[in-house]
């Protein structure tokens, strides 16, 4: 009891310094990485196979494990929406459709995810995030998984991505940045009409069904 006491200290690992560094992307540090990478990333193919993530600590944070069977794919994806094809922007119809600037309904991540998807086809896509991004494009890293590979069916906690319930998630709005446009990352209030899908739910509602009389 000599009078001496411990006082613990939060003491914060390489990962933990990582995610701060990034939190801060206005800092000179960072604004002049992104630059490098952004024209690094623009002479690059559009889809190519990383070697290993950008952001070691994000990607393990959404899953990510540096073992056999995980892969990182890159993309872009050119920003902004799309401006519909009249002369001198008159649309010859109804006011309804006379927009001439059309925004897609799903963010930019979830096409990276599909576009990857859709090139690797025996993987399955577990998520992505932003890695960089300039005037013309976004950048985007995937993770994809290998659901044959040994290493993956054997782990418990990866063995529900080899079903096969689960090919091509990435196109029916099963990964998070699908659910982020579907709207279903909000709960409560305002979501009634979301839920199982906009579509489930409208159909339920316009259909008539009567007890058959017998």
């Amino acid at each position: 009891m000599g009078g001496k006491f411990f006082v613990s200290r939060a003491e914060m690992g390489a990962y933990k310094y990582l995610q701060e560094i990034w939190r801060k992307k206005q800092s000179d540090v960072l604004r002049f990485l992104l630059r490098l990478r952004a024209w690094e990333l623009r002479n690059l193919p559009r889809i190519h196979r990383a070697t290993r993530p950008t952001r070691p600590d994000k990607a393990r944070r959404l899953g990510y494990k540096a073992k056999q069977g995980f892969v990182i794919y890159r993309t872009r994806v050119r920003r902004g929406g799309r401006k519909r094809t009249v002369a001198k922007g008159i649309v010859h119809g109804k006011p309804k459709n006379q927009g001439v600037y059309m925004k897609f309904t799903r963010n930019l991540r979830s096409v990276a995810e599909e576009r990857i998807g859709k090139k690797c086809g025996n993987l399955r896509v577990l998520t992505s995030y932003w890695i960089n991004q300039d005037a013309t494009y976004k950048y985007y890293e995937v993770i994809l998984v290998d659901p044959a590979h040994q290493a993956i069916r054997n782990d418990p906690r990866l063995q529900w991505l080899t079903k096969p319930v689960h090919k091509h998630r990435e196109l029916r709005g099963l990964t998070s940045a699908g659910k982020k446009s579907r709207g279903l990352q909000k709960k409560g209030t305002g979501t009634r009409k979301l839920r199982p899908s906009r579509r489930s739910v409208w159909k339920q509602n316009n259909t008539l069904s009567l007890r058959r009389y017998r």
